[in-house]
């Protein structure tokens, strides 16, 4: 019973961290890099598709995005979608393939994202306190019920609290490869 909710609890933070995880993926770090785009949708025979489904997108350069869309009708539309996304960026196309620049980023920039960084850091740490609070919550709900005794109680919540200061540890460790990544570059 209680090894079940152990396991429910790992699963549960694991996914926060995957989530801290994707989140600080597709923040601009002033390189190049595909994950950029990922997020972007195209309109491809009426429906919405990832951008990676209707174009390959590769690294030209340290500053340079290339999409190479597969057809040719679909240039002007993943253009399209890349200008009017949240990120800032105008693609520049030579035939079938769009190019990228990604501009310098300023310090105060830099900065800023780094307090982005942060905060998403600090979400992801919330959500992992949350799911220790439920946990703690149902361990309490069984000591209640009888169902365990209160050194088990005792020891769960030990346990619970180790995971929960791994995880947070881990959020720690991945904010702080996100921040040398964009104050280095």
């Amino acid at each position: 019973m209680l090894e079940d909710l152990k396991k429910d609890t790992t699963a549960r933070m694991k996914k926060c961290i995957d989530t801290v995880r994707e989140t600080l993926r597709r923040l601009r770090t002033g390189r190049a890099q595909t994950s950029l785009l990922e997020h972007i949708t195209v309109e491809y025979y009426g429906t919405r598709v990832p951008l990676n489904q209707v174009g390959s997108v590769n690294v030209e350069d340290a500053r340079t995005l290339v999409v190479t869309p597969w057809e040719k009708q679909m240039v002007a539309v993943v253009e399209k979608a890349i200008l009017t996304s949240d990120l800032g960026l105008t693609p520049n196309t030579a035939g079938t393939v769009i190019r990228v620049p990604l501009p310098p980023m300023t310090e105060q920039r830099r900065k800023d994202l780094v307090k982005v960084v942060r905060g998403e850091g600090e979400n992801g740490k919330v959500s992992i306190r949350n799911v220790r609070r439920e946990a703690l919550s149902d361990i309490k709900e069984l000591l209640k019920e009888r169902e365990i005794t209160e050194d088990d109680e005792r020891k769960a919540h030990d346990e619970i609290q180790k995971l929960t200061d791994r995880f947070v540890a881990e959020v720690d460790t991945l904010l702080a490869a996100k921040e040398k990544e964009i104050m280095d570059f």
